[in-house]
């Protein structure tokens, strides 16, 4: 009689412990897969330490990087992040069933610096689902590969190289789609797009590192993709050619220039 509590009582302790373990298992939202310079991470409740390639990642914590620095954030749905020099990242929140990935979401925060994203199957799956926030505007997408760029003046950049997002503040909503660029002053400026051309030294020298990196999906970089970008659909085609827009939406962006809607 002892030996069957005896053996309850050991195998409810396994139970739990084997809970527990999976319970962290669950949590982490993705790996930190390269590992470029001053590289940190601060998980919820602690400070920033050095990373180390293969680290888990969490919802909640947030990826630091210095002077010419880089890292490459792999996500549990296929995601794929890259982070450039003097940047401050966080994954906000992450859920991702692979059984039902059209029900899990992201939510990323840019604070400064510059990244490049590539979608997963969590916003292939639903659109809605994706958010990256900088201090001037939030980010949608829709199959997705592009770039963005924080700076403390004169504000935010973005350049796509596959699919098309939104780009949504105070003002209104600006979409742009392959081979476009934008720049976004502050929350309540409209975002407008400028000619790469137009895009600031610093800026371009980052997307043009960003965008050099190897490994990232198997998606070619730069801007200037075709048409046929991942993710742009013959209805997003339709879209760019009448110009057609909804306020907040992840739609279409047109051929030649961004397509923008006031609120």
């Amino acid at each position: 009689m002892i030996f069957s509590k005896l053996t309850r009582t050991f195998a409810w302790m396994l139970l739990a412990f084997a809970g527990i373990a999976f319970a962290g298992l669950a949590q982490a939202a993705a790996v930190l897969s390269e590992v470029k310079g001053d590289v940190r991470t601060a998980p919820p409740g602690r400070g920033a330490a050095p990373a180390a390639q293969n680290e888990q990642l969490g919802p909640g914590t947030a990826v630091l990087t210095g002077e010419a620095s880089q890292a490459v954030i792999r996500f549990d749905d296929g995601q794929v992040v890259a982070l450039g020099q003097n940047t401050s990242f966080k994954i906000v929140d992450f859920a991702y069933n692979s059984s039902q990935p059209s029900e899990g979401r992201v939510v990323m925060d840019l604070l400064k610096g510059a990244l490049r994203s590539i979608t997963g199957l969590i916003a292939r799956a639903n659109h809605q689902a994706f958010a990256l926030r900088v201090p001037q505007a939030t980010i949608g997408i829709r199959g997705t590969d592009f770039l963005v760029d924080v700076e403390p003046n004169p504000g935010a950049f973005v350049s796509v190289n596959n699919g098309i997002i939104a780009v949504t503040n105070d003002a209104g909503t600006t979409l742009f789609g392959p081979g476009q660029a934008g720049a976004v002053a502050s929350a309540t400026s409209l975002p407008t797009g400028v000619a790469a051309s137009q895009l600031p030294a610093g800026v371009a020298s980052e997307f043009s590192g960003l965008n050099g990196l190897g490994g990232l999906g198997g998606l070619s970089g730069g801007a200037g993709a075709g048409g046929a970008a991942a993710g742009l659909t013959a209805g997003d085609a339709a879209l760019i050619g009448a110009g057609i827009v909804a306020a907040g939406a992840i739609g279409a962006a047109s051929g030649g220039s961004s397509t923008t809607t006031h609120h």
